[in-house]
């Protein structure tokens, strides 16, 4: 018994020395180095590409408190939004002047999160893109508010030139992937509806008014280096009630940006609009990025129904199943060295939610960030491509 007690413990100690100096422990220590190196390598990369991951709050912060726990706790910090002057705790102050901008940006930073980009800046409505009286005033007040928002930190304004009839849908709880609600267009629902008070507007006319504004504004963000960020027309079909949609070709988008070529004059890639437009979205991004055009990015994906270009038939969808190829799509934005703020668009109501803010629910945008960062550590770890 005590022969066996014996050689059990000599060969149990044998063991154990070949695995140390051979064996298991050298395969052990050589799996902790491989481990180590890949969390290097990983912490290595910059943080979501290097872009700034972001969410929108166009409802404002106390509606959206969901979305700002939950972007906190994902770490997806950045803050899109209008100007609210309500929540700069100052009464009498317009939007457009520094106490009005710096107490909203200072609301953010409260709540732990960076307001980065204006979407919807004050100031510039149907006055300015329609030529009517007071548009120099108006312009007169966006340059100001163009000047105190570079003094309160924030260098991007997304806005568009959609008057009267911004945004539109017609059905806001279309029936998607597993029964989670997207919203959807389709023209025919609204081609007989009446002219708008303003009756027919010529193109030209829209033209004219946009490059007026341009020539005014342009050489003022110069100055301060403002990025202006122009958004393409959604829905990007010719004409809503008598209002015409320039901004519905990226043939138009070239030529408005010809009108001021500045690097402050530029875009926003809004990926649905502009695929829905019959573009190829990665080959855009590369050239529009190389000219350094693109200010920031609406990230989402899109299906045409109609088969038509302007596509005058559309849905929204999950993120991960329209037309958009988004991996290549988010290669392109890490091989341009894009580096502004990005953030999902229009994302699904899913189950457990009320439809309360069509397209920016909190549970939708929760599944797009996941996608998106995703895709951003695998193109930052396939490096950038090769010339």
């Amino acid at each position: 018994m005590k022969d066996n007690r014996r050689d059990f413990i000599k060969k149990s100690a044998s063991l154990a020395a070949a695995l140390s100096i051979g064996g298991v422990g050298s395969a052990v220590s050589e799996s902790f180095a491989q481990s180590a190196k890949a969390k290097a390598e990983l912490q290595s990369m910059a943080k979501d590409a290097g872009m700034q991951m972001s969410n929108a709050y166009f409802a404002g912060i106390e509606a959206n408190k969901q979305l700002v726990e939950l972007a906190k706790q994902i770490d997806a910090v950045g803050a899109v939004a209008g100007i609210d002057p309500r929540l700069s705790g100052v009464s009498g102050v317009k939007p457009w002047e520094y106490p009005a901008i710096k107490g909203v940006v200072d609301a953010y930073k409260k709540v732990g999160l960076n307001y980065n980009t204006v979407e919807g800046p004050p100031s510039l409505g149907e006055q300015t893109k329609l030529g009517l009286a007071g548009r120099d005033e108006e312009i007169s007040n966006f340059i100001t508010f163009m000047k105190n928002l570079k003094r309160a930190g924030v260098d991007v304004i997304c806005y568009n030139w959609m008057p009267v009839i911004s945004w539109a849908r017609t059905q806001m709880d279309r029936p998607g992937r597993g029964g989670a609600l997207v919203t959807a267009f389709d023209y025919d629902d609204v081609k007989n509806k009446p002219l708008t008070q303003y009756g027919e507007v010529s193109k030209e006319a829209m033209w004219k008014n946009l490059e007026y504004f341009l020539k005014a504004v342009v050489p003022e963000a110069e100055k301060i280096e403002m990025k202006l960020a122009l958004h393409p027309d959604d829905p990007q079909v010719h004409s809503i009630q008598g209002i015409p949609r320039i901004m519905n070709t990226v043939e138009n988008f070239d030529r408005a940006l010809k009108i001021m070529p500045s690097k402050f004059n530029g875009v926003t890639l809004c990926q649905g609009n502009f695929s829905l437009m019959g573009t190829d979205i990665p080959a855009l991004i590369r050239r529009w990025g190389k000219a350094g055009k693109i200010h920031f990015v609406h990230f989402r994906n899109v299906q045409d129904l109609s088969g038509k270009l302007p596509s005058t038939k559309f849905t929204e969808t999950f993120h991960d199943e329209g037309q958009i190829d988004m991996y290549a799509s988010m290669k392109a934005y890490y091989d341009i060295g894009f580096k502004g703020s990005i953030r999902p668009d229009h994302v699904p109501t899913m189950y457990g939610e009320e439809n309360t803010r069509p397209g920016y629910m909190a549970l939708g945008n929760l599944f797009a960030i996941g996608y998106m960062r995703g895709l951003m550590e695998a193109v930052s770890k396939a490096g950038p491509r090769k010339a």
